[in-house]
């Protein structure tokens, strides 16, 4: 079992940069998929980014272009930049083992807020 725990939100200004990390509380993300999901006031959580355990990536449609997620060291980070307002949500990190679609472990998130 992994717990992910999150760190790096912030407040930011349009047009800014922050970078979300995702660790694993005693143990290595390496062989798990990793997902950042993101979820704003009155709306649904929504998958931002995730890649998988042997490194295949995906984004949502509302990111690519913008929003980076890698993995280093057991950990999973998301390079965010060009940000806008409506990315303003709570970011969470989610992990989930190779043989399952069920995403199984999740963070407690962490804040972004992007003033315009």
């Amino acid at each position: 079992q992994v717990r992910p725990v999150e760190s790096g939100g912030g407040l930011v200004q349009a047009g800014g940069s922050l970078r979300l990390s995702c660790a694993a509380s005693g143990r290595t993300l390496s062989t798990y998929t990793v997902g950042w999901f993101r979820q704003a006031p009155g709306k649904e959580r929504d998958v931002v980014a995730t890649i998988s355990w042997n490194g295949i990536i995906a984004y949502a449609e509302s990111v690519k272009g913008r929003f980076t997620i890698s993995r280093d060291n057991g950990m999973v980070y998301l390079q965010m930049n060009s940000l806008k307002p409506e990315d303003t949500a709570f970011y969470y990190c989610a992990a989930r083992e190779s043989w399952t679609i069920k995403w199984n472990y999740w963070g407690q998130g962490t804040q972004v807020t992007v003033s315009s």
